[in-house]
């Protein structure tokens, strides 16, 4: 009997022994993080001071050190930000202007293993979003060999407002652009302590979809970000684009506008109001363009420093999708003709709006709601600035450029009570939108979990064994990429570079994924670059 209870006991010690929650030495403390299935998972994890008080609208400044042992259990709170995207759920409800902080989900058992690493930088047009979306979560990415982190960022009034105020406090005398230089700390934070988890520092890969396709873009053109990392992907987006980056007086100017529209006087003022009145005050006051070239983050045009190779040289995989909104993005009201079409993008291309026509194939009125339409739509709102990334970054940034078209539509949405909102997002129905148009491509953000291999964590729509074949393939091309800086692997269509070829090789990842060039498609992208860049 004796024997029976002393094994018992050691068969119980063994089990709490297992169960106990991993811990990791970081440079300012101790963490204790938690297991999910065997992935030890951190969330929570400051990687810079709160930015309150005197620290609203500065540069994120390094964590203080704790003693003791952190719980890093749950997720920070989401950075502030208004409800504008149907297509957003929060692995927190918490929302907070103390929000930098970052999550990391690693396979490491021994933590000395030197495993890749991917940093995942959320969209919402830096206004919205968080890196505890469920879409982003890196435990799928852990299972395959990856440590996978999520990092929030200052978005909207508290991460873009730049003023000749703020200037002044500054020793660059610029301001603005502080989401950017959350995101850039976040990735100095990695590189810094990511062995202690069993990563590699020199095989952080940095990617994001839609605003965070555009901060990845930024951060290779910031001349604060080279060496932080030494790849990068990016779906839907860039800092490139039809427009030029604001000037830092022209965001000032901004800035002092929107003090005014929000009835403040001074910036003693609006730093003395509480975070969620800021936030109230600001609503509808203060949108894109939020960026400047303050002298700090970015030091010239991003187009200048792609066109000149002062870039970050670094291997990029970068794609759009197929249908990235209607073409009711650009028509609204009008009805859907070519004439329509015509007067509608005449503002944006003047003299030259023929040309564009033509390029595009929109010769009827068919031609509108098919895919050139779609096309055109697409290439406005994202698909052309994403190009010009990709072209330029190939011709400039001596590495390998793996260009894609995501084409796989999502399936029927589970609940009839919903529509598609306009981007990618989703709405409740009603009498107005109960008619949205639909389209039979993939739109904006719907790529996020098939390339992430996150389907479960979303319920809203009625995913087939199609889908999940896609995913398959789609995360195994990320994982390829991360682990290696190639795409390529066994069970995948072979995937050319682009570098270097007059008719870019793009994979169009789809049930039945293929490699193709397409002459038409990069004679319509080089009218247009003409047109914008060529002036």
């Amino acid at each position: 009997m004796k024997k029976l209870l002393t094994s018992l006991a050691l068969a119980l010690a063994a089990l709490a022994a297992g169960a106990q929650a991993p811990q990791v030495k970081t440079a300012a403390g101790v963490l204790e993080g938690t297991y999910e299935s065997g992935i030890k998972v951190f969330k929570g994890v400051p990687f810079a001071q709160p930015p309150v008080g005197e620290l609203r609208w500065k540069a994120p400044q390094p964590v203080k050190p704790w003693t003791g042992v952190r719980e890093a259990k749950d997720f920070g709170p989401n950075p502030m930000q208004q409800n504008l995207f149907g297509d957003m759920n929060f692995g927190t409800k918490k929302m907070s202007e103390d929000c930098l902080y970052l999550n990391i989900w690693t396979p490491a058992k021994t933590m000395d293993e030197g495993l890749p690493v991917l940093i995942y930088f959320n969209g919402g047009g830096l206004m919205a979003g968080s890196g505890s979306e469920p879409r982003y979560a890196g435990e799928s990415m852990a299972r395959h060999g990856i440590i996978s982190i999520t990092a929030n960022y200052r978005e909207g009034i508290f991460g873009f407002f730049a003023h000749p105020e703020l200037s002044k406090e500054t020793g660059y005398k610029g301001s603005g652009n502080y989401g950017f230089l959350d995101q850039a700390a976040a990735i100095k934070w990695v590189k810094d302590n990511i062995a202690a988890f069993g990563g590699d520092p020199s095989r952080i890969t940095i990617v994001g979809e839609s605003a965070g396709s555009t901060s990845v873009s930024a951060l290779m053109a910031s001349p604060l970000c080279k060496g932080l990392f030494a790849q990068a992907m990016g779906s839907s987006a860039s800092v490139i684009g039809f427009d030029k980056v604001a000037t830092l007086d022209e965001a000032e100017k901004t800035g002092e506008e929107t003090m005014k529209k929000m009835g403040c006087k001074s910036l003693a003022e609006m730093r003395a109001l509480p975070a969620d009145e800021l936030l109230a005050k600001s609503a509808g006051t203060y949108m894109p363009k939020m960026y400047n070239i303050d002298g700090y983050f970015f030091t010239e045009q991003p187009a200048e420093t792609y066109a000149a190779g002062r870039q970050a040289h670094v291997p990029l995989l970068v794609g759009w999708n197929s249908t990235e909104v209607p073409i009711a993005s650009v028509l609204g009201n009008r009805p859907r003709t070519v004439a329509a079409v015509k007067e509608a993008i005449t503002p944006r291309f003047g003299k030259d709006t023929d040309k564009v026509m033509e390029a595009y194939g929109l010769v009827t009125d068919d031609d509108v709601e098919g895919e050139p339409g779609a096309q055109l739509a697409g290439d406005m709102f994202v698909g052309f600035g994403t190009w010009k990334w990709a072209d330029m970054h190939a011709k400039t940034g001596g590495q390998p450029v793996y260009r894609y078209l995501y084409c796989h539509p999502r399936p029927a949405m589970r609940d009839a009570d919903l529509v598609p909102g306009l981007a990618g997002g989703v709405q409740k129905k009603t009498e107005e939108n109960k008619d949205a148009l639909t389209v039979t491509g993939a739109v904006h953000s719907a790529d996020i979990e098939y390339a992430m291999g996150t389907l479960p964590t979303n319920r809203v729509y009625d995913w087939q064994p199609e889908d999940f074949t896609v995913s398959a393939i789609f995360q195994n091309y990320y994982l390829n990429f991360i682990k290696t800086g190639n795409p390529n692997g066994l069970g995948l269509p072979e995937w050319s570079p682009v570098n270097g070829k007059d008719v870019a090789p793009v994979m169009r990842i789809d049930v039945d994924s293929y490699e193709k060039a397409d002459a038409r498609l990069e004679n319509t992208y080089r009218t247009v670059d003409d047109i914008i860049y060529g002036k």
